[in-house]
């Protein structure tokens, strides 16, 4: 009977773990945790060099909010980043950085 009541709040414990990591297809694994990064910090490098930071500082923690990625180095890149690299402003322009 012990084991029995053991392996029953064993299998829900599993059941809210699957839950809070968002397994699909029994194989990918996301950790909701994981997908938050830095904004701050990867854009005060980013926008660094700069000649408009405080507006370069605006434009890239929005683009790393809405994408969790910032591409890496202080220009460029952008191919390490697609979503951040397809943003664009109400004006049809990149918006990122």
């Amino acid at each position: 009977m012990v084991t029995m009541a053991s392996t029953l709040i064993l299998a829900i414990l599993c059941f809210i773990l699957a839950q809070e990591l968002e397994i699909n297809d029994g194989n990918q694994y996301i950790m909701v945790a994981a997908q938050h990064i830095d904004c701050r910090g990867k854009c005060n490098y980013r926008c660094s060099k700069a000649s408009r930071e405080k507006i370069c500082l605006r434009a890239c923690n929005t683009c790393c909010q809405r994408c969790s990625c910032v591409p890496p180095g202080t220009v460029g890149n952008k191919n390490m980043c697609p979503c951040y690299a397809t943003l664009n402003t109400h004006y049809g322009k990149l918006k990122c950085p």
